[in-house]
């Protein structure tokens, strides 16, 4: 006799918690009202307070730290990791140039490592579980930062994290566009996941079998997500977006729409938290 199909699960997260009032008030109301589940915290941005304070009165909201180490700002003042940042204490936006000075430069490592630390001992002091970890703009899967994460949390067992395997041949058949970005990102992120699923196996980490969102790059959109839901392969899956009431409009609305929170239910797709895993 066949094995029946194992039931689909969807973790439904939001990146850049905590960036500012628009982003968490758009967090909040797609947990509340739709179809979103977890949100990624941004420790050291300005609406980071209003974020913890936000998730500390809806508990069922999944919180994870979303590690900066580009294009946002550091924990650590900026003559403790000179060569991270700049005089303000805010990492360069060129995630391609942070990416090749953490390969190549050695003496940035030790400053990584103390960066990476004290972001995780910002979150530890919100008091809220760390639901899993991720990067901004996926840089955690960067072989340098990768290998600095367990040294970096706190506790003997890894908080569950974002393999990011975006699957291309199913994300070419649910949206259309940009193929440059898409091919690239699919190419490099192929390479990241492959090299970081062994190690996450070994040290016992958690991840979904798949990741949607990178290929999109901002348009997770109702049509999208109407698409991706329909086609949802068995198994665990995590879909991220980047809600906002000014900038990502169009990825709230899609998380709060009707239309999805009703397909969801006909296709029979459980909703959970990277701590349901």
């Amino acid at each position: 006799m066949a094995a029946p199909d194992r039931p689909r699960r969807l973790i439904v997260n939001a990146d850049d918690f905590g960036r500012s009032s628009d982003i968490n008030a758009a967090v909040l109301e797609a947990h509340r009202t739709g179809i979103l589940t977890s949100a990624s915290l941004m420790v050291n941005e300005p609406a980071a307070a209003e974020a913890i304070a936000l998730a500390r009165a809806h508990p069922s909201l999944g919180v994870g730290l979303h590690l900066v180490l580009v294009a946002g700002r550091a924990a650590l003042p900026p003559d403790q990791i000179p060569d991270l940042v700049n005089a303000r204490g805010v990492f360069p936006d060129d995630a391609v140039r942070v990416g090749f000075r953490l390969f190549f430069l050695r003496r940035l490592r030790d400053q990584l490592e103390r960066e990476i630390a004290a972001q995780f001992r910002a979150f530890a002091a919100t008091g809220l579980a760390l639901d899993h970890v991720n990067g901004h703009l996926n840089l955690h899967l960067h072989p340098t930062v990768f290998s600095r994460l367990h040294a970096g949390a706190p506790g003997p067992e890894p908080a569950p994290l974002r393999w990011t395997r975006d699957p291309f041949w199913l994300n070419a058949r649910l949206a259309r566009g940009r193929w440059g970005y898409r091919v690239s990102h699919a190419v490099i992120f192929r390479t990241l996941t492959a090299w970081a699923r062994p190690r996450l196996r070994r040290a016992g980490a958690r991840h979904t079998e798949r990741v949607f969102g990178l290929l999109q790059n901002g348009q997770v959109d109702e049509p999208f997500l109407a698409a991706l839901i329909e086609r949802l392969p068995p198994g665990d899956s995590e879909v991220y977006a980047h809600p906002s009431l000014s900038g990502f409009l169009h990825e709230f609305e899609a998380l709060v729409s009707p239309r999805i929170r009703a397909a969801v239910v006909r296709h029979g797709i459980r909703l959970i938290r990277y701590q349901d895993l």
